[in-house]
């Protein structure tokens, strides 16, 4: 919430507006006085890393009542405010919008108390407001996610990875619950990020004589060498009955009839606190932004909207027909409509929970479908997290498709030394949480190994070919294309994931592992500035990863509140340097003691960071000292964050079943082969604003740099005079790709699913 307000206070006075903080909610502002303040520029500094919200929030009684609201618009008139932004989950929405639809009446009603004149009527005559959605349930209608969501699971995920290492040691089964009264969005999406046995959600409770299945299942898992068992249950979780299911009923229950040792853990307001995450920052600075313009624009006859975001876009909705949604899901959950409440709860619910049925529970061999296909899967290029987790879903799904699938390990290198062999579903059990790349990557391009690797593929009979990596699959693919012409084992079909921590892959807005590197980048950020408190004023250049890509440089910064952030697609001069440091040098003599500045490692080969570094050392002599820091290969290691693992997840599952319909499609019954040789049949898997697109990889050859092994254009370059704006500087600012009022869509066609994403 720290990342909207500051957003909102920032743009808010680049635009020339006042600014006021209400503190404690609708409390302050039935109260006024002290809670309404003015907000400075300065006010807002260092709020990004901390959790909560600085403003504070309280629940409001008074404001429910007629008087309580009159007494809230006597203080708003006194401030002359009439634009509300409002953050909060679905009551404080629907609060506000009856506050607004009030207004008009509250001040002829104060008007007639003579509290205040005729003429203030007239001057302040409509409230608008804009909403926000801070909930850590992510049980709000209309958007893909919820400012706070992100850092919950991150929160959620970090106990269950430290249980299970403990778990491991001891045979130990544990029940975990999670918070989601009305909505199981976290406890489905950690169970996904960790590979739960069992899942129980209040919008789908488990059918009757479930008990008897689920414990069947962890007797499976241990009997199959597993040495762990977690059961995820939200705490509204019921049964068919509308009959709570405890965390303790499940713990008898298990005991009663396995004897495993179980222990049960229920993580609380563990969940609501901590460093709010990177995909929190950024989303909510994207939002806040967006709700300062939303404001600007709006007139007497515009209804409240909310800022959402679907997929990679920001939307403006109706605040009511959002409201209106999600009161409809908790009716019909009430109602026993559990299949509908599912679909009320938008795609993105949906595309989880089919995800988890499918990776979680296998089928009887009785009951897999004969393919009669063979699936290659292998890593490409650097390690970057999440791959594990995709390759996991890939060998999964394949196997549920009625594939055999078959792991190479090391690449195309050890694909043409035979490093292959087939992998079962067993296999990959616990992979969603590890980071690298376990089947080993190699950034060897197929061109000089091609013989070999045919030669390969027609020994082991392979059909179909699921690449995970970064630029380097995306180079491989192609080479790949353009051997169908010699070799016809590459007649079919083919298709890659994007992974990478640059970011640099064409045909996607978001790659496998970036999400991870991003959060890395900002954890170590917040510590290189937390370590200059109390110290004189002190400026940090730190590197950067990325190639050629400003992508972590630019984000990571944003995420990070950097003053600048120096980067290869946006080219710089020693007078925009000498600007930057004499801006700093500015700040830091009347508010700020910590300055950032980012540099991506290739930004520029003589403006080295080293450069950097001596040049602002020298510059800023008398007011602040320098440090440096280069980040290094810690931004590409570490356990994968839950973005990661639910993208990679998700998009894996996807490309699998996107495989199998293609090996239906060109199997040639005539001589029992698969022939594919249409552009349409070599495709790269990627995130294009709200959707998900299998894209040829020809197709793409246009819109990349190979030179510098990055996409010609790239939608994260519109987040950077967002970020100079947040660091005080003068800068133009595109409002043309800002949301557009839209209508909630109930279920949006299946080729705009973007949601899979989140």
């Amino acid at each position: 919430m720290n990342a909207a307000v500051r957003a909102v206070v920032r743009m808010g006075l680049y635009v020339g507006a006042k600014v006021y903080f209400i503190h404690e909610g609708y409390q302050g502002m039935v109260d006024g006085g002290e809670n309404i303040r003015e907000a400075s520029w300065e006010s807002v500094s260092s709020m990004l890393q901390v959790g909560g919200t600085v403003i504070g929030s309280a629940r409001c009684k008074d404001f429910r009542t007629h008087e309580g609201r009159l007494k809230a618009a006597h203080n708003l008139v006194q401030y002359g405010i009439t634009n509300l932004c409002v953050i909060g989950g679905d009551g404080s929405l629907t609060g506000a919008n009856l506050f607004r639809e009030e207004w008009s009446g509250l001040l002829g009603e104060l008007m007639e108390q003579g509290l205040i004149e005729a003429d203030a009527v007239q001057k302040y005559s409509a409230l608008h407001i804009v909403g926000m959605v801070g909930s850590i349930d992510n049980d709000f209608c209309g958007t893909d996610m919820t400012i706070g969501t992100d850092s919950a699971l991150h929160r959620i995920i970090e106990v269950v990875d430290a249980i299970m290492t403990t778990a491991q040691s001891h045979q130990r089964t544990f029940v975990l619950e999670v918070m989601g009264r009305h909505c199981g969005y976290l406890a489905l999406v950690s169970a996904l990020a960790c590979g739960a046995d069992w899942v129980l959600i209040p919008e789908m409770p488990p059918e009757d004589g479930w008990e008897d299945k689920m414990c069947q299942k962890l007797s499976a898992n241990r009997a199959g060498m597993k040495r762990l068992n977690i059961i995820i249950v939200a705490e509204g979780a019921i049964d068919q009955n509308n009959k709570p299911i405890t965390t303790d009923c499940i713990k008898d229950l298990v005991v009663k009839c396995l004897g495993f040792d179980t222990r049960v853990t229920i993580l609380g307001h563990v969940q609501r606190g901590g460093t709010p995450s990177a995909f929190d920052r950024i989303l909510a600075s994207r939002m806040g932004v967006e709700a300062v313009f939303a404001l600007l624009e709006t007139t007497a006859n515009t209804p409240a909207c909310v800022v959402s975001l679907v997929g990679n876009q920001s939307v403006r909705l109706p605040l009511m027909e959002c409201v209106q949604m999600t009161q409809e899901v908790q009716k019909a959950m009430d109602e026993k409509r559990f299949e509908e409440a599912v679909k009320l709860r938008g795609r993105s619910f949906e595309n989880n929970l089919k995800t988890y049925k499918l990776l979680a529970h296998r089928k009887p061999e009785s009951e897999l479908p004969v393919s009669n296909f063979n699936v290659a899967v292998l890593n490409v290029g650097a390690p970057s997290a999440g791959m594990n987790a995709a390759v996991r879903s890939a060998v999964r799904v394949g196997i549920s498709e009625g594939h055999k699938m078959f792991a190479v390990s090391d690449g195309f290198e050890g694909f043409s030394k035979g490093q292959i062999k087939e992998i079962k579903w067993a296999d990959v059990g616990g992979w969603t949480g590890q980071g690298g790349s376990l089947l080993g990557t190699k950034r060897t391009l197929p061109a000089k190994h091609v013989e070999k690797i045919a030669a390969e593929m027609r020994k082991h009979n392979i059909n179909a070919l699921l690449i995970i990596g970064g630029f380097e699959a995306f180079e491989s693919l192609l080479q790949l294309y353009e051997a169908r012409g010699t070799y016809e084992e590459f007649c079919i079909p083919m298709c890659m994931l994007p992974a990478t921590i640059s970011n640099n892959v064409p045909g996607t807005d978001l790659s496998i592992g970036a999400d991870t590197a991003l959060n890395a980048i900002v954890e170590t950020c917040d510590r290189i500035k937390q370590s200059a408190s109390g110290t004189k004023r002190r400026v940090f250049i730190i590197e950067t990863m990325g190639g050629y890509c400003g992508y972590l440089a630019t984000v990571g910064g944003l995420a990070a509140g950097a003053d600048a952030a120096y980067i290869f697609e946006e080219p710089f001069d020693i007078r925009d340097l000498q600007a930057n440091v004499e801006h700093l040098t500015e700040k830091m003599k009347t508010s700020i003691q910590r300055g950032l500045v980012l540099r991506n490692e290739n930004s520029n080969e003589n403006y080295t960071t080293d450069f950097i570094y001596q040049l602002y050392s020298e510059e800023g002599k008398g007011v602040f000292d320098c440090r440096k820091n280069v980040l290094g290969h810690m931004q590409q290691g570490g356990a994968p964050s839950p973005f990661d693992r639910n993208f990679g997840t998700k998009i894996s599952a996807k490309a699998m079943q996107w495989i199998t319909k293609k090996l239906d499609e060109t199997f040639r019954r005539g001589n029992g082969r698969v022939f594919a040789n249409s552009e349409d049949t070599c495709c790269l898997l990627g995130m294009r604003r709200r959707a998900l697109v299998f894209q040829p990889v020809v197709q793409l050859k246009d819109q990349t740099d190979f030179i510098h092994r990055i996409p010609k254009e790239q939608w994260w370059l519109k987040l950077r005079p967002l970020m100079k704006i947040l660091a005080k500087y003068k800068t133009s600012y595109d409002v043309s790709d800002s949301g557009q009022l839209e209508h909630v869509v109930r279920n949006r066609p299946k080729e705009l699913d973007a949601s899979v994403a989140m």
